[in-house]
């Protein structure tokens, strides 16, 4: 019975939202209807204190208790008006046509749509033809005449102000999960930049390296072509080897974009401080002279911590065959502590004032670094030395 009472309340508020104008017309229609027939039947003289009221007299109050009603929810108080005016002339006529108590939803709708301010004034005015009426035609003790009447409206401002709470809480919650939904796309979006970010600056570090060790190695092969063929084809094998190295570092990281093939890209290890030798070696191969240090031990420095150190690493040398000129030394010092890791590469190169004009190789490691707390200074040295060094400590 639950169900069907439900269903059918739901039925009749879709079909109001749907057509509240022929919903109206229904309503006001059917309480004309049951208003006139009272009237007609002569039903109201069975109650009325008063049974000689002018008939002309009688259909104007029940026609202003009856077509108002139309109107109740566009214009309330003016629907209010006049039937109020009707409730105090069938007070002081003694009609006391039961066609007033249509005022009762008048009275709801001004519960459910209007400042409780107003409902308040609306609800005390409503005693004052009450007043009116016992006073002309006392029948009876108060309690019999006035205060079930001013009960029965108090229950229908009630339950105005009832279905009122439960459309603000429902509106409440739509509002809310509309807010949630636009958080939750905000999260969604905020989370794809920032993989959108990580995988740029992984490319960058990736094909950048690669792609200037490449350079570099082609132009000394070629270089070398006319005067030493051995030494353009050993140029020659280290392109082939940065290549192969940097198709599967790439692979590796498309693998991760493949939704088809998680388990493939988890296998591949992401590099390591143990890999730098291999690095350096390659860029030695490249034809950038490097010293190394490395005091400590990587042992206990998480795997993320280990990747930002290498790709800082990777980054600063990366710089150092772009822009530091032909003649240039990089020196790189690693020091494992108890307060952290402190990677330092410092190089002799020239055109240290480019460098920091491309900006999204620093801004890459600075970002990595920003991950773990740590701190980066990335700068040219005084003269005459000269030269860039950029130094990284991660807590």
């Amino acid at each position: 019975m639950t169900r069907h009472v439900q269903r059918g309340i739901q039925w009749v508020r879709a079909f109001d939202r749907r057509r509240p104008v022929v919903w109206d017309v229904l309503l006001t229609g059917l309480f004309v209807i049951i208003a006139f027939t009272d009237v007609l039947a002569g039903g109201w003289k069975n109650i009325a204190p008063n049974k000689e009221v002018d008939l002309w007299l009688v259909y104007t109050m029940t026609s202003a208790f009856s077509v108002p009603l139309l109107w109740r929810r566009r214009r309330p108080l003016a629907v209010y008006g006049v039937m109020a005016l009707a409730i105090l002339v069938n007070g002081w006529t003694g009609a006391a046509l039961q066609a007033s108590l249509i005022m009762l939803i008048v009275l709801f709708n001004i519960a459910m749509r209007l400042p409780t301010r107003t409902l308040v004034w609306s609800y005390v005015l409503l005693a004052v033809p009450l007043v009116v009426g016992h006073l002309r035609y006392p029948q009876g003790s108060w309690d019999q005449w006035v205060v079930p009447t001013m009960m029965t409206y108090a229950i229908a401002a009630l339950l105005g102000i009832a279905v009122r709470t439960r459309q603000d809480y429902t509106a409440s919650l739509v509002q809310r999960a509309k807010q949630l939904e636009v958080e939750r796309d905000q999260q969604a979006q905020l989370a794809t930049n920032a993989e959108r970010t990580r995988i740029a600056r992984e490319m960058h570090d990736i094909i950048g390296h690669n792609l200037s060790v490449i350079t570099t190695l082609a132009d000394g092969g070629s270089y070398a072509a006319a005067k030493s063929p051995e030494r353009a084809a050993q140029a020659l094998t280290a392109i082939g080897t940065t290549s192969r190295q940097a198709l599967t570092e790439l692979r590796r990281l498309l693998d991760v974009l493949r939704e088809e093939a998680p388990e493939a890209a988890a296998l591949a290890p992401q590099p390591a401080l143990t890999d730098l030798d291999q690095l350096i070696d390659g860029v030695r191969a490249a034809g950038l002279p490097v010293r190394s240090t490395v005091r400590g031990l990587p042992d206990s420095l998480p795997a993320g911590r280990q990747l930002a150190v290498y790709r800082v690493v990777q980054e600063a040398l990366t710089n150092t065959l772009k822009h530091g000129g032909p003649q240039a030394t990089a020196y790189v010092e690693i020091v494992y502590g108890d307060e952290g890791v402190r990677a330092t590469v410092t190089d002799t190169g020239v055109g240290g004032t480019l460098r920091g004009s491309s900006g999204q190789g620093i801004t890459g490691m600075r970002e990595r670094t920003a991950l773990y707390d740590g701190t980066l200074e990335a700068g040219p040295l005084p003269r005459p030395t000269g030269g860039w060094q950029v130094e990284l400590h991660l807590p």
